[in-house]
């Protein structure tokens, strides 16, 4: 099920509200739970069980930890850690990295002349690069003594199976959470405010998202070879825009609904295309992420209390992760380290560049640039297919426009991105979703009762009446 789904909207959602209202507020996480394995069962009942297992089995290496913590037998705690970590990426190489390793050795052996590997591709469970992480953090932070692991087995169930974040975050780590899970307020104000911050995703991803992907689309399915400079260019930046709406909006709704229930979740994007360097622009993009293997990889390596040399290193073997994070393609490992590579080259350099001066601009723009490069590589099948499309950026062709690319620049998909592109010219920290819903000024009332009345309305018949897109992440 999707957020954006009018089932969602018009019957899961109610559902779930009237029933968790009116339960007893000692059994509103079972109620959490049961909604939550509901959701996820709409699209992937066959993946319950493995979801389920995770839950039960990390729950038994949080005990462990914590009782071991307790009777300071420390290397009983290293050990149960060093179990429950081996078993989530055991449990994550299998089902995400497996295909791509078999792919890749049967390439080898066919050209070697030996006959390939018979294999039957392993389906990928939704949301498991998410739900794995959480549960990592669950237990570094148990062993960490951050905080104390959950005795109540649902307490924990809710912490990985809570629906806003269950498919495609925000990346909750535990002790940002755990705490709300077994106190916090629900009330009709965090009602109001979640219903406005979903309203504004919903709107990101309807009305801005959805109408850009078909711009990009058949830009991305052409032969790089048929694009002319100027196509290309646009496929660039029309996907730029795109990923970010779409992925923005997204973890707007998963915390609009998240804040509904009395959670409050992290913020996951604060204006990343406002970004003077690249270390910027990763303190702006999908910051759960990278603060996760901030706080849990590169800082226990060593961190920036090391030398230059291994700082280096550690920049680099991270970044290679949160490309192979993404998914088991070569394009995310190079999009990963070529983001590593910048980082690098910021450091060296001394360009790691956090407030305005008088170049912002200049580096607002060459920033933006490198990103665009970037997510060429991200969104292309191949690096075969992404260094052509890299060609096609500095080369004048004829361009075989295709019906479809001609369909799709109508009015509405233009005025999107066109929309979207404004972004690039707002104030840097201004968050707009977390304006709308907090803030209390005259200005803010008028744009909510503009949003809820007229924008939500007006993206609820969008969804109605145009295809249906599930949200870019969920491959992830």
């Amino acid at each position: 099920m999707v957020f954006s789904q009018l089932q969602f909207i018009f019957y899961f959602l109610p559902a779930v509200l009237l029933a968790y209202f009116l339960t007893p507020r000692r059994l509103r996480n079972v109620t959490l739970v049961v909604a939550s394995i509901a959701f996820y069962m709409w699209g992937a009942v066959a993946f319950v069980p493995i979801l389920l297992a995770s839950i039960a089995l990390n729950f038994a290496f949080g005990l462990l930890i914590d009782i071991a913590q307790d009777r300071s037998a420390l290397f009983a705690a290293r050990a149960a850690l060093t179990g429950g970590i081996v078993f989530n990426l055991g449990l994550l190489a299998y089902f995400k990295y497996t295909n791509f390793f078999v792919s890749q050795l049967s390439l080898v052996l066919n050209d070697a002349r030996v006959a390939s590997i018979s294999w039957t591709a392993i389906l990928l469970p939704i949301g498991i690069s998410f739900y794995t992480f959480h549960s990592m953090s669950y237990m570094i932070d148990v062993y960490r003594r951050t905080s104390r692991a959950f005795r109540n087995p649902i307490d924990f169930s809710l912490y990985v199976t809570f629906f806003p974040q269950l498919i495609a975050g925000p990346i909750v780590r535990f002790h940002q959470i755990a705490e709300a899970i077994r106190h916090r307020r629900s009330d009709l104000q965090g009602l109001g405010e979640g219903s406005i911050r979903f309203s504004y995703g919903l709107f990101k991803k309807i009305l801005i998202a959805d109408p850009i992907g078909e711009i990009v689309a058949p830009i991305f399915s052409t032969s790089p070879a048929h694009l002319d400079m100027s196509v290309a260019w646009l496929g660039a930046f029309a996907y730029t825009f795109q990923l970010y709406f779409d992925f923005s909006g997204y973890t707007d709704m998963a915390i609009g609904l998240a804040r509904m229930f009395g959670f409050h979740l992290p913020e996951n994007f604060i204006r990343p295309y406002s970004a003077l360097s690249i270390t910027d622009f990763w303190r702006r993009w999908h910051m759960t992420l990278s603060a996760w293997f901030r706080d849990y990889l590169f800082i226990p390596l060593g961190g920036s209390r090391i030398s230059h040399a291994r700082t280096y290193f550690n920049l680099a073997l991270v970044f290679v992760l949160v490309g192979l994070w993404h998914g088991a393609n070569w394009t995310f490992l190079v999009w990963g380290a070529y983001h590593g590579a910048l980082l690098i080259i910021e450091r060296v350099s001394g360009q790691r560049v956090f407030e305005a001066d008088k170049f912002a601009p200049l580096r607002q723009a060459a920033t933006f640039l490198l990103i665009v490069l970037g997510w060429v590589m991200f969104r292309a099948d191949s690096v075969g297919y992404a260094l052509q499309y890299y060609h096609a950026l500095v080369t004048t062709g004829n361009a075989a426009f295709s019906a479809a690319f001609d369909a799709a620049l109508t009015h509405r998909n233009v005025a999107a991105l066109a929309l979207a592109a404004t972004t690039l010219f707002l104030p840097r920290n201004l968050a707009i979703g977390r304006w709308l819903a907090e803030d209390s000024s005259p200005v803010v009332g008028v744009a909510r009762f503009a949003l809820l009345l007229v924008v939500f309305p007006i993206s609820l018949a969008a969804a109605v009446f145009t295809d249906f897109r599930p949200f870019l992440y969920f491959q992830f």
